[in-house]
């Protein structure tokens, strides 16, 4: 073999241990407060008015048209940036609030009862009422996840920054793993949870919460035994470092070495870390799978437990991803109460038994947790023709709203039982403290001990409104 080949086998024999791995195991973040993360991503947009930022206000309007109360008028320094998307229309009728609210937990905040369980868990929240983005379709999923519009040069996600910036936890298992149905090209595709020019390796790895389909394929239907298996891996694996030798720069190439590095230990971790079997009936009621409505998404909070227990970083959780509906479930221009009813009783049991679950593990002091969505709805009602009746009176939605929602967290570095912002009396402008969408990214990073100011990639620009700014007022 001549000494170039030699050399260059050695180095490609290492690709799976990327820099910031080495780093990372030397005590390089030290200062983190977390280790993982469980990202609860609600696609549709939710209603915040309704969710976690009730506003009396509705039922004392209700009727009246939301221009005559000035609520609309935007200044320009309330939004900073361009509106992306069809101008939205704000002349039509306030909607009343479509369910109760009550005061919540030791802390007294105000909570839907639409989240009974959630709310019984408001003592660990940090919530935000000021968030706010400026595309007002559905790509604001994509938005969301990577901090740039669909229109505008795309950034990598924020599990892929994660993923980049801290290595592993376990060679056996991805780094960042994803779950749900992902969004639709209307909202983005795959690009909220794609690397881009961080490199393929980087991406989030889509797994079912189910032991015997974990992956997209089966070993054993292709390969005789584990041992043909090991042999075909070996061969595949020599040519891609013969290769990598010709193309040293070739990401891909690195990324499919890297895939195989992995791949055949997650044939074993992986169904091992989401065989629920193995928990506790108490447990598994924790996470409503005693019910058929909860069933589906208590199975993807308790393996998301089990996979932070095991050493994945990143875990993206999507809930109302429908083939059928490329807007997403949550979308409720018309029908909220029936559709907002419906899918809050899917989730609130999962997102409670996750809460509780990492709290009595201990895990929940390592763990970031956070819930968010694309943005909320409207205070009045929908004034798209093609989304409900044309008579505005008889119409039970709301539209998509950018100018104020709401996220919160809990777990890792954050403060328990607080409000952090505020939206008007109709919750229609985040009117203290507005946090675009990217501080949100900046917080999780720099609980995860990453500096987002410095995080970047060479020959790549991140402007400082990618990376955001640390909503230092939630941090313990």
């Amino acid at each position: 073999m001549k000494r170039r080949h030699f050399l260059g086998d050695m180095g490609l024999g290492f690709t799976g241990l990327a820099l910031h791995d080495l780093l990372a195991a030397g005590g390089a973040r030290a200062a983190a407060r977390a280790d993982s993360v469980i990202w609860l991503f609600m696609m549709g947009g939710v209603s915040h008015v309704e969710g976690f930022d009730p506003k009396p206000a509705l039922n004392r309007h209700a009727g009246k048209r939301i221009n005559e109360l000035g609520a609309s008028t935007l200044s320009e320094d309330r939004l900073t940036l361009q509106e992306v998307g069809p101008q939205l229309h704000h002349e039509t009728k306030i909607l009343p609030l479509q369910v109760g609210f009550g005061r919540r937990g030791a802390a007294g905040v105000e909570v839907s009862d639409w989240w009974p369980e959630v709310g019984g868990c408001v003592d660990d929240l940090a919530i935000v009422r000021s968030m706010y983005t400026t595309d007002t379709e559905h790509s604001a999923v994509f938005q969301f996840h990577t901090g740039r519009s669909q229109r505008d040069a795309p950034q990598p996600s924020l599990g892929a920054w994660v993923s980049y910036g801290l290595g592993s936890r376990n060679e056996n298992l991805p780094r960042f793993v994803v779950m749900g149905t992902p969004p639709s090209s209307h909202q983005g595709g795959l690009g909220s949870h794609q690397a881009l020019y961080l490199g393929p390796s980087h991406d989030g790895v889509a797994i079912n919460p189910d032991p015997r389909a974990v992956l997209p394929f089966r070993a054993d239907a292709v390969h005789p035994s584990p041992e043909a298996q090991r042999r075909e891996l070996d061969f595949i694996r020599r040519l891609d470092q013969m290769a990598g030798v010709r193309y040293p720069d070739d990401q891909a190439l690195k990324a499919r070495i890297r895939a195989y590095e992995i791949g055949y230990g997650m044939q074993s971790a992986l169904p091992d870390a989401v065989d629920l079997g193995k928990e506790t009936p108490e447990t598994q009621r924790l996470y409503g799978l005693d019910r058929p409505v909860t069933r589906p998404f208590g199975q993807q909070c308790l393996v998301a437990r089990r996979l932070v227990e095991k050493g994945v970083r990143f875990v993206q959780l999507y809930h109302g991803g429908n083939p059928d509906n490329d807007s997403g479930d949550w979308d409720s221009h018309e029908k909220l109460r029936e559709k907002h009813a419906a899918m809050t009783a899917q989730v609130d049991r999962p997102i409670a038994g996750l809460l509780k679950d990492l709290k009595r593990r201990g895990m929940l002091d390592r763990t970031l947790v956070a819930w968010v969505t694309e943005f909320g709805r409207t205070p009045n009602v929908d004034a798209r023709t093609p989304c409900g009746p044309p008579d505005e009176n008889v119409r039970t939605g709301r539209d998509h709203h950018i100018y104020g929602f709401s996220i919160w967290l809990a777990g890792a570095g954050i403060k328990k039982g607080v409000v952090h912002g505020a939206t008007d009396e109709l919750g229609f402008h985040a009117v203290e403290h507005r946090h675009y969408v990217t501080d949100v990214h900046a917080t999780v990073l720099h609980l995860l001990g990453l500096e987002p100011q410095r995080l970047g990639y060479p020959g790549q620009q991140r402007l400082a409104l990618d990376r955001g700014r640390v909503i230092r007022e939630i941090l313990a």
